[in-house]
């Protein structure tokens, strides 16, 4: 009798359509099945194993596209049977950022080919386990349930400690690698503890379900402390994967220690997937409380996030200004970006009020921008250092004679990582300051000074690349770096000046996908389906 009950229970449910929401994960788990197969019959040749990486990705980021298109006016949870069961979530905020992710994916493939193709043996390896690690951050923004977010981060993790110490020659490259593992690994026990607290207390994983436990203790105050230290256990997985201090301490060794094209990776994938579940966490956090009366009992928790962002943009900041190398200071930078956009996070706004959205807008609007200024700054860090053996700031003096089709587009990065008009990070920063001011308490304000005050911080140590390059020359000679890598820089460059003028259109589709989230349908014959329209 049971047997058929669920029978019935999955008659109705169009498993085909479901399928295909998820087809650009499906498609990256058969691009690493083919490169696992394929080399078997054609040999371990890197250009075989970059040509069936390179079409697995277009595929994924055309459907991408077209599964985009279709959960514009709605979207679905997982392959299950009830909406409130469902593991994977198929709406705008997921589908935007498979299109983001796989961009970038591809990107990283380009920088791969003209740097490493040449030398490296084992390329189906380290697809496969790039190929993974992209697959797991799909499935980090994509889900609500705890279970299936503890798989996604390991997921997401696991393959990058092997690729970060991937050339087992290197021992710089194996120092980090280890050091990222037991980092990583401890983080992990902390999140699981989290988790099965938060599951005893609650008895769902859920996370919607935790988020009214949450208000309600907060009301109550009964299990208060308990809960508090289970969310803050819960958080240390989260926070290591956006390297928000005090969870950050693995970034600039795991950084400096891998080949460029996977710091270049981590720098942007980790932090942007991280980041994209935190905001979707908040938001079904502030969909729990009964506005406007309890809204007061979640801004522990937005002083909380606002407080670390604060933190780890700061900390960021000021260790990048000792580094002598360009590599590692950009993973300083990488730290304080991943405050700057945490801060985003700390805009608790119920989804009852006009512009609810605005932080998590702000959000992905950054993560857009950051990604192409990090892909032109590390992509040029990456060209001179193949060149000369070196990424030292001492490589780069008088860059601006030796190979300006490189040293101007890094100083377009640079001065957009610093935040400065007329380049698109200036506009990353000012939709998140203007999705500060939404908030009516002093956390906005206090968030304000404080980006304000970094970005001013950062100034010195950014300038000091450029005053190299410009400003002073060694005599080196003239760097010859391929033709793929100068374009694909020089393109970054273009990018970063062309969208702080179309602002407006990226702040429009970045409005499309991350708004109308999480509202259950209440059409009983179509029950399998989330329709995520206003509250």
């Amino acid at each position: 009798m049971s047997f058929l009950a669920d029978t019935n229970l999955w008659s109705n449910v169009p498993v085909g359509e479901h399928l295909f929401l998820f087809s650009p994960m499906i498609v990256l788990v058969c691009t690493m099945l083919a490169v696992v197969a394929f080399p078997i019959v054609l040999g371990r040749s890197a250009a075989v194993t970059a040509t069936i990486v390179k079409l697995g990705v277009i595929t994924a980021f055309i459907l991408a596209i077209r599964v985009a298109g279709q959960v514009t006016d709605g979207g679905v949870s997982g392959l299950s049977t009830s909406p409130l069961a469902g593991l994977l979530i198929a709406d705008n905020l997921a589908a935007g950022f498979q299109i983001i992710l796989l961009v970038f994916l591809g990107a990283v493939t380009l920088l791969w080919l003209i740097g490493s193709a040449s030398s490296e043996e084992n390329s189906p390896e380290f697809f496969i386990l790039l190929l993974g690690s992209a697959l797991g951050m799909l499935c980090m923004t994509a889900t609500s349930n705890l279970l299936m977010i503890v798989l996604a981060i390991e997921l997401a993790s696991l393959p990058s400690y092997a690729i970060v110490g991937f050339n087992k020659r290197d021992r710089l490259g194996a120092e980090a690698s280890l050091k990222y593992m037991i980092f990583g690994a401890v983080c992990a026990a902390i999140m699981l503890y989290g988790v099965s607290l938060i599951y005893g207390l609650v008895g769902s994983l859920r996370f919607e379900d935790v988020a009214e436990y949450t208000v309600s203790q907060m009301v109550s105050g009964q299990n208060r402390l308990l809960l508090s230290v289970a969310l803050l256990c819960f958080f240390a997985g989260v926070g290591f994967k956006i390297s928000a201090v005090p969870f950050h301490f693995w970034c600039p060794d795991a950084f400096e220690g891998a080949k460029i094209e996977v710091t270049t990776w981590l720098s942007v994938a980790s932090k942007a997937a991280g980041l994209i579940l935190l905001a979707r966490l908040v938001v079904i956090l502030c969909s729990a409380v009964d506005y406007p009366i309890e809204m007061s009992l979640v801004q522990p928790i937005a002083w909380g996030l606002g407080i670390i962002a604060a933190v780890t943009c700061t900390v960021g900041n000021f260790s990048a200004y000792m580094q002598k190398s360009v590599k590692r200071m950009l993973a300083y930078s990488s730290i304080a970006h991943a405050g700057y956009m945490m801060m985003a996070t700390a805009v608790f706004l119920h989804p009852s009020t006009k512009g609810y959205e605005a932080g998590l807008t702000a959000l992905f609007v950054y993560i857009v921008i950051y990604l192409v200024m990090n892909l032109g700054a590390f992509g040029v860090t990456a060209l001179v250092s193949w060149e000369t053996g070196s990424d030292k700031i001492e490589a780069f003096v008088g860059l601006m004679r030796r190979g300006p089709w490189l040293a101007v587009p890094m100083v377009i990065c640079l001065v957009s990582l610093v935040g400065l008009p007329p380049l698109a990070g200036f506009m990353g920063k000012w939709w998140i300051l203007v999705a500060l001011g939404k908030l009516e308490s002093n956390l906005g304000w206090f968030l304000v000074i404080v980006a304000v005050v970094n970005t001013l911080i950062s100034l010195y140590y950014y300038l000091r690349v450029i005053v190299a390059m410009i400003l002073k020359d060694d005599g080196q000679p003239v760097i010859h770096a391929s033709l793929g890598g100068v374009a694909m820089v020089n393109i970054c460059g273009i990018v970063v000046l062309a969208l702080f003028f179309l602002q407006g259109s990226l702040k429009t589709t970045s409005e499309r996908f991350t708004r109308d989230l999480y509202q259950a349908a209440t059409n009983q014959d179509d029950s399998h389906r989330l329709a995520w329209k206003d509250l």
